[in-house]
């Protein structure tokens, strides 16, 4: 009863009109191909795929689960999965955005993250597969050696394997520097890897005829801590460098977790037994690989709160404009009928309208932030390429750590305008709900996000990332100065980026006196500056609207959304400032044992 469909016209306004990309690609090298035939016809396509083979099994999927067979830790996915993977690979969606030159399509990562984002709305837990293949083909794009390109990249690429990342271990989740999976060298140049990990998405499964895995060790002379980790790739099939696939691999699944959500998706745990790897990148040097793949899935699970919110979305208001209860407080509104449709009732609609402001304006935050991907992935002239990637690592805490929190919003909004309908089953809302917790958690709980923009991202930085998104709302506001339909965007957004500028130098300011302050500041920041991130996004998206050729009906929808944004979601930063400078001693204080 829980149905998905691709949002089209909202991709394409966003595409075309708020981000202007033919524009952006027009100025990028061997990017003019990109052009609006082509990317209607991307979108076209991916959501007839997505709405007719990946939707159908949201909900089968969840109440099968995954099958472990512990006589040799085999996993086998849920009816059908394997047979929508085999169509998603012969119908060339493994390889959209992956470089020609390794059997892609190398078309730009903006259309990869439409389609993700249509993927993970039809089926969240089947489009953990491909995201993890996805981070293993950057990091081997970019690290690794020619002969791991043709041996372990094109396949990937090709859809044959599959990849995973293997970080977490028991007794360390975010602390990297704690872990004690061994490499040992051996003589024809690989190593045997040791150790065990667990969490790991798509460590075993029946999809592809090899996985690949991405395995974080350390060395026998390495330093202690983050500085002494290095990076293997741990093929569940041994392969040489001659790229032939050999005998099963000492590395296998010992167990399955058994999951809040998502139950579709495989999480093992991993048991490396002096199983065969081969080092990427350079020795010790593994986490600078790695953060090629995480940051790469950071914006992947963003990406997946927004495929959520916008599933929860249609269906919550589907059901609200059917749905009849009571009478409008101003009179009957359908009075053929013996009560109204509950959309006419002011408090469905602030949560419908929480959910459409929180789910449209995050489609044009992520999407920019796929397409500086490009930018800094296809441009020649390297300030441009600096200018994008100090501006994308600020944003990447903000996409992932916001999305995925706002995704947990929204779907509890939509639950809740289901009423007791939202608790059972067969609705399907519940399983929304459940599925958007975990987002939250895995490539970095908020809490880390929240740290990684506050401390690394904005005060080790001088705050170069802020100051880039800060033009561009000084920018944007100067331009339409003299706009009076805009007038009640423009000044607000300009407040609010002033007072983010200035909370910012204060926090920088305590911080030099107490450390204790990122820590406690940090996830209220995170939340401030997404919420003023996405106030620019709205204003530009109601500019973008107007100046396009859209029905006045469109317009007045974005005007109408954006001023509720303004009204009733931008003032929540008040309260995070206001605890932001409340100080630590409020959390500090307590004695442990009196928790």
């Amino acid at each position: 009863m829980n149905a998905y469909t691709a949002p089209l016209a909202d991709l394409r306004f966003v595409l075309h009109d708020v981000l202007s990309i033919q524009t952006l690609y027009g100025r990028l090298p061997n990017s003019d191909h990109v052009s609006t035939e082509l990317v209607d016809a991307v979108l076209d396509e991916a959501a007839r795929f997505v709405e007719q083979v990946l939707a159908p099994l949201y909900q089968s999927a969840d109440t099968e689960g995954c099958h472990f067979d512990a006589s040799d830790g085999s996993v086998r996915t849920p009816q059908g999965f394997k047979a929508a993977y085999d169509r998603w690979v012969e119908n060339g969606w493994n390889g959209l955005t992956a470089p020609e030159a390794f059997g892609g399509q190398g078309l730009p990562e903006v259309l990869g993250s439409v389609l993700k984002e249509m993927v993970d709305a039809a089926n969240l837990a089947w489009g953990n597969y491909p995201l993890l293949s996805h981070g293993a083909t950057e990091a081997l794009k970019h690290h690794g050696e020619a002969w791991q390109h043709e041996a372990f990249l094109r396949p990937i690429v090709e859809g044959r394997y599959t990849g995973t990342m293997c970080l977490t271990e028991p007794h360390c989740g975010s602390d990297l520097g704690l872990l004690k999976t061994r490499a040992e060298p051996r003589a024809d140049g690989s190593f045997a890897i040791t150790g065990t990990k667990i969490f790991i998405t798509g460590g075993d499964h029946d999809l592809s005829g090899n996985i690949i895995h991405l395995v974080l060790a350390r060395l026998p002379d390495a330093p202690p801590g983050t500085k002494g980790i290095s990076l293997f790739i741990v093929p569940k099939f041994r392969i040489g460098r001659d790229g032939v696939q050999g005998e099963r691999n000492a590395a296998r699944c010992g167990s399955i977790e058994h999951k809040m959500g998502i139950h579709g998706s495989a999480t093992c745990v991993m048991n490396f037994d002096q199983a065969q790897g081969w080092l990427i990148g350079q020795p010790n040097r593994g986490l600078a690989a790695m953060f090629t793949m995480m940051n790469a899935a950071r914006l992947g699970v963003g990406l997946q709160g927004l495929g959520l919110m916008e599933r929860a979305r249609q269906n919550a208001a589907a059901y609200a404009r059917e749905r009849l209860q009571m009478r409008s407080p101003s009179g009957p509104k359908a009075p053929d009928k013996p009560a109204d449709p509950i959309i006419v009732h002011p408090d469905v609609r602030r949560m419908l309208l929480i959910c459409k402001a929180l789910t449209e304006g995050s489609r044009a935050l992520a999407l920019h932030g796929s397409s500086l991907l490009d930018v800094i992935e296809r441009t020649d002239d390297a300030a441009t390429r600096q200018h994008a990637d100090e501006l994308l690592s600020f944003l990447t805490p903000i996409i992932k750590a916001c999305l995925t929190e706002w995704s947990v919003e929204v779907t509890y909004h939509a639950l809740q305008c289901f009423g007791g309908h939202g608790y059972i089953r067969e609705w399907g809302m519940e399983q929304l709900a459940r599925d958007a917790r975990i987002t939250t958690i895995y490539e970095g709980t908020t809490g880390i996000q929240a740290l990684d923009l506050l401390g690394r991202k904005t005060l080790q930085t001088q705050g170069i990332g802020l100051k880039h998104f800060l033009t561009m709302i000084v920018e944007f506001c100067t331009g339409h100065t003299n706009d009076p339909p805009m007038v009640e965007f423009i000044a607000p957004l300009a407040r609010a980026a002033q007072d983010w500028q200035q909370l910012t130098l204060e926090i920088g300011k305590r911080a030099s006196q107490n450390p204790e302050e990122i820590g406690a500041a940090s996830v209220d920041y995170l939340f401030y500056s997404g919420y003023v991130v996405l106030a620019y996004w709205w204003a530009r998206s109601v500019a973008a609207a107007d100046a396009g050729n859209h029905s006045e009906a469109f317009k007045r929808a974005k005007r109408d959304t954006a001023r509720f944004y303004f009204q009733r979601i931008l003032p929540r930063t008040q309260a995070h400032a206001a605890a932001i400078l409340s100080g630590p001693d409020n959390l500090m204080a307590l004695p442990a044992e009196a928790f």
